[in-house]
């Protein structure tokens, strides 16, 4: 197929605005979460060519802005010119530009006959580790017993890594939590601590004396504002473990004083809050060329964390002695559909990179047409 084949022209787009209300409420150092929700987009060429993509945000505002002034844009568009088109919906909608360029991303695979990892040049990692995600706070007396029911389950499930929430309880409490977490765990397990960046420098040291006493610590992912760099290179000095963090970090430059100053070992890009799948590979690069490990951030939405999948399994090894060939992406195991609307699952707590064309499977119908968005209130 030529590309200015008119047959790659944007004909129509679909958007299915999805609202899960929970069963009970969930949370970390933020808040509690009551409701999980999504944003899918389908966009499709003149040659019935489609592409899924995914962003997240408020519902009524997003999908009125997304309908009344992205998808005409975006209508007559040639898929091919994917960058361009993400960078102009990038300046009117952020986070729009993510799930844009995923759909067009898609499409040009597609045309290609490719997979997205054969697009970008062959995946060089078959398989990628993850970690089982947790939002550890529980409007329920006993919450720490609930959350350590938790880690069992997923533990039983097979993930050997994980990551619990601090800074949302007092230190006291959440030493606690963490004290019991870490005994109930074998030394082989390993855990993320997530602050959330709730502390300042000198409640984070407070945590020194815990993170002493064992020996299987992940890292411990932003314990204070992501601004403070002199004291984020302070406490990495001073700490044993590595220092991560970066989710909420849109541009690469925000990430640069952070690498100058040597006040991470870890970056935790996040792709649905970057401006598009370029842009969030540009992340990734990035962090390789200044000799850092990237760990990303994918919470939110089961097809943005396929294509940091994707992403992760086309990215050079951070080094040639570490013992994993790949760092590992976050996988939220807490309740939501939409960790389920593309199929699939961690295995062992590895999961295997599709190798069809386009992103290789298509979405769950059925969860779709149940999570529906109505339009009502919900927030």
């Amino acid at each position: 197929m030529a590309w200015n084949d008119r047959s790659l022209l944007i004909e129509r787009v679909e958007t299915y605005p999805l609202l899960h209300r929970l069963t009970q409420a969930y949370g970390d150092a933020n808040g509690y979460k009551r409701y999980r929700s999504t944003y899918l987009i389908r966009i499709i060429t003149q040659a019935g060519i489609d592409g899924w993509g995914e962003i997240v945000d408020w519902l009524p505002t997003l999908d009125r802005g997304f309908r009344e002034r992205i998808v005409p844009f975006l209508l007559g568009k040639h898929a091919s010119s994917r960058t361009q088109i993400a960078a102009i919906v990038n300046k009117w909608h952020q986070r729009s530009a993510a799930g844009v360029s995923m759909a067009l991303t898609e499409i040009v695979a597609k045309a290609a006959g490719m997979s997205v990892c054969q697009l970008w040049g062959g995946a060089l990692h078959r398989t990628i580790p993850v970690y089982a995600s947790f939002q550890s706070y529980a409007e329920r007396e006993d919450w720490m017993t609930h959350s350590l029911n938790q880690v069992a389950a997923a533990l039983a499930a097979g993930f050997t890594r994980f990551k619990v929430k601090i800074g949302g309880r007092s230190v006291r409490e959440d030493q606690a939590h963490i004290v019991q977490l870490m005994d109930m765990l074998s030394p082989e397990v390993q855990v993320a601590l997530d602050a959330n960046q709730s502390y300042d420098l000198a409640t984070t040291r407070q945590w020194t004396r815990i993170i002493e006493r064992y020996p299987n610590w992940l890292w411990l992912e932003e314990p204070m504002p992501m601004e403070r760099t002199e004291e984020y290179a302070k406490l990495r000095a001073a700490l044993p473990i590595p220092l991560a963090g970066g989710e909420n970090l849109v541009r690469c430059a925000q990430f640069l004083p952070l690498f100058k100053a040597g006040a991470l070992d870890i970056a935790q890009p996040d792709l649905l809050h970057t401006e598009g799948i370029e842009s969030y590979r540009t992340h990734l690069q990035m962090a390789r060329e200044f000799g850092y490990r990237v760990s990303p951030h994918s919470f939110d939405g089961g097809l943005a964390r396929l294509y940091t999948l994707f992403a992760q399994a086309c990215l050079p090894a951070w080094s040639k002695m570490d013992s994993e060939q790949i760092e590992p992406v976050e996988w939220d195991v807490m309740e939501n559909p939409f960790t389920h609307l593309f199929p699939l699952y961690p295995v062992n707590g590895e999961v295997a990179i599709p190798s069809g064309v386009g992103i290789g499977m298509e979405p769950n119908w059925e969860i779709i047409n149940a999570t529906r968005w109505d339009g009502s209130a919900y927030a």
